[in-house]
């Protein structure tokens, strides 16, 4: 009676919080539950409309490009192989225009709501082509262009829903809470078509024959741009960023930087080897279709929905999950488990129940790793942009060309096992049990090995949810500082970037403890969140006080030397200033600060002395600002347009880079003079904001 009792109340406290919260949210959250329940709808839609245009995939596991059409598993490789050189132009483009667009509506949320359409029209058309009446040849080169088309909007519109759930708020626990829950509602998308589509298969013409997904295609994909469309309209981007209009970033400057990052470098090496991995994917489809004789074919999509279960609950842990272990030891557990998971199924794989069930388990673990890998990529961008003061999002991508370009040999791998194993075009060789379970068997192996490949470079990443926390504080500060200078300062930023201070304040002169078996639960939480408020401030304060120390003072002693100077300036004796640069002492904290800042502003000087002698000193011009607001404030009536648009801004640019190469000693320190200038007026904010809390109490 007392459980039910307890039920009962969490229930309707659940409700209430509901109720409190729906328009506006808590206290240092940022999203009401309306904008939560708009997200999980736009999220359903998104979903809905991209596994099936997903699924047309140039891969010998695709039942429709495969089995349907019959494309060589080789073939398919080759094409795909085409497919990324073609794509790698188009990747590096949508990078570039996602940083850079001058769309109404937002970063990435103009293209969602713009490429839903054309990735419906193109996946009914490709259906519904007459492949059966085709040759060989010809079947591959409509494939491959379709395949091409398709995804020239399937990408756009896959990763800007991506990255739009990366900010759609800067609390990185509420980030994970929120993506857990909208991924509760839009996971019935997969569930839903994980059931229906074999179900239909079933009763109509089967997973391999073309004709079935003629009947789906048209109908699954319009219900989801309709969602789409109608939730969209109710969420909204959230940036940390000062409120002057942001700058165009150059792309191999972008890159420059990017390549700095060695969080981006784990994410990336682990994506590398990912492929490995992914080998027994097909294990689960394949055994259904083609095991004992293809006989529980029409049960596949009873299996999916079953199976897709167990994403519901690892969605409701994902943020609990997180909050006690943190991403990296979640992702490290998860995959650790599912390497037992692969030697499991290697010995029981001929048993159908015993693959769902070890199915049921991987949906549950795998949950948690695609919820995770969402979150650390959000972190790593807020990290980048404290780090650097530029924030990029889509300019990753180019520099993760060098995963496509891997990808070219990567992905020839499983076909060259699977026609090695007797898996041509003819896909019917998959009812003959020895070719099916002696080709599983390779394929375990090689996941399980994959698995743990994937596993290693996360053992690397100690960027802690604390350390995220303290990043996206100091961005919160410096915006606060440089939104004041603008005299755009509201008194919601000021009062919470202040508070972020006065707490760091607080705990910057204290110790950390260590708790004992003893105490009691509630004193060991005090201490160990006095411990992570510690470790915060100590970030914080640095930032705070960083014109301030021995390290600071010799930065802007020497930014003031180098602003004396004229903006282009020929340092003739860079390369000497260099050398002693690298020849100072490097023992205490401050020595290593100085002489990486020396070394630093050493390298700048040289290459801009490189490109002095170069162009010429009188040859050397500031570009005109007139032209860059004019191309920036045309609005793109067109795909063509925007190209137009992007290639006059691309040649302006490469003209703005190299002047700012030129002009980068100066302009660094000015920009150094002006942001410690910025900091001398904290008494002025303090006050300010302590006005705001008295009027507040009264």
């Amino acid at each position: 009676m007392a459980n039910k009792t307890n039920i009962i109340g969490k229930a309707k406290n659940l409700i209430f919080t509901v109720k409190e919260y729906w328009h506006e949210p808590a206290k240092g959250n940022y999203i009401p539950y309306k904008e939560v329940a708009s997200l999980s709808g736009a999220g359903f839609g998104v979903y809905w409309t991209i596994l099936l245009a997903s699924a047309i995939g140039l891969d010998a596991s695709n039942f429709l490009v495969g089995a349907s059409i019959g494309l060589k598993p080789m073939d398919l490789s080759v094409m795909l192989i085409a497919a990324n050189l073609v794509g790698i132009p188009l990747g590096i483009f949508r990078g570039w225009y996602y940083d850079n667009h001058n769309l109404k509506g937002g970063k990435f949320l103009p293209f969602i709501r713009k490429t839903g359409l054309p990735i419906v029209l193109i996946t009914t058309i490709f259906v519904w082509l007459p492949y059966e009446h085709m040759e060989y040849i010809t079947k591959a080169v409509v494939v491959w262009f379709m395949y091409m088309l398709l995804n020239v909007f399937l990408c756009f519109y896959n990763e800007s829903y991506m990255y739009f759930q990366q900010i759609i708020t800067p609390n990185a626990q509420e980030r994970a809470t929120v993506m857990s829950i909208s991924q509760v509602i839009y996971s019935l998308a997969p569930t839903i078509t994980g059931f229906a589509v074999p179900f239909i298969a079933g009763i109509t013409w089967g997973l391999n024959n073309i004709w079935t997904y003629r009947v789906i295609y048209p109908i699954f994909t319009i219900i989801g741009l309709i969602i789409g469309t109608i939730f969209f309209s109710k969420v909204k981007e959230r940036l940390i960023l000062p409120k002057k209009k942001p700058e165009p970033v150059r792309m191999l400057d972008a890159i420059r930087e990017v390549a700095k990052n060695k969080y981006y470098w784990i994410i990336q090496v682990a994506a590398w080897v990912v492929f490995l991995e992914s080998g027994y994917v097909v294990v689960l489809g394949w055994s259904f279709v083609y095991g004992n004789g293809g006989e529980y074919q029409e049960m596949l999509g009873v299996a999916n929905t079953v199976i897709g279960n167990a994403a519901l609950w690892s969605m409701l842990l994902c943020p609990i999950a997180i909050k006690v272990m943190g991403k990296r030891n979640l992702l490290i557990t998860a995959n650790s488990i599912n390497i037992v998971i692969l030697i499991v199924l290697y010995f029981t794989y001929k048993n159908l129940i015993m693959i769902c069930v070890l199915w049921y388990i991987n949906s549950f673990i795998n949950t948690f790793w695609n919820i995770v890998q969402h979150n650390i990529s959000a972190d790593m961008r807020d990290y980048h942009q404290w780090k650097t003061g530029v924030r990029v999002d889509g300019l990753f991508g180019p520099l993760g060309m060098i995963g496509t370009f891997i990808g070219f040999f990567t992905g020839l791998f499983y076909p060259a096992v699977y026609e090695k194993m007797g898996l041509l075009d003819d896909y019917n060789v998959l009812y003959d049990d020895n070719i099916r379970n002696n080709l599983f068997e390779v394929l375990i192996i090689c996941s399980a090995v994959g698995a743990l490949l994937n596993l290693i470079p996360f053992c690397f990443y100690d960027l802690t949810e604390n350390k995220h926390k303290a990043y996206v504080g100091v961005l919160k500060i410096r915006a606060m500082f440089e939104n004041y200078s603008l005299g755009e300062l509201e008194d919601g930023e000021l009062q919470e970037a202040m508070e972020i201070i006065e707490e760091a304040k607080e705990f910057s002169n204290k110790t950390k403890e260590t708790a004992s078996k003893n105490m009691d639960k509630a004193e060991r939480k005090r201490i160990k969140e006095n411990n992570l408020a510690i470790e915060r401030a100590a970030i914080i304060m640095e930032d705070i006080n960083k014109f301030s120390t021995l390290a600071g003072k010799a930065r802007l002693s020497q930014a003031k030397l180098d602003a004396s100077k004229s903006s282009v300036y020929l340092y003739e004796n860079a390369a000497d200033l260099l050398k002693s640069a690298k020849a100072m002492p490097k023992n205490t904290k401050d020595e290593k600060e100085m002489r990486s800042d020396a070394i630093k502003n050493a390298r700048i000087k040289k290459r801009s002395a490189k490109l002095i002698r170069k162009y010429g000193i009188d040859n050397i011009k500031a570009p005109n600002e007139a032209v860059k607001e004019e191309i920036m404030n045309r609005d793109a009536g067109s795909f063509l347009e925007s190209i137009k648009i992007k290639r006059e801004l691309s040649a302006y640019l490469k003209a703005v880079s190299i002047y700012n190469d030129i002009v980068k000693p100066f302009k660094d320190a000015e920009n150094l003079i002006t942001q410690a200038e910025n900091y001398t007026h904290y008494d002025e904010l303090e006050k300010r904001y302590f006005c705001l809390v008295k009027k507040e109490s009264d």
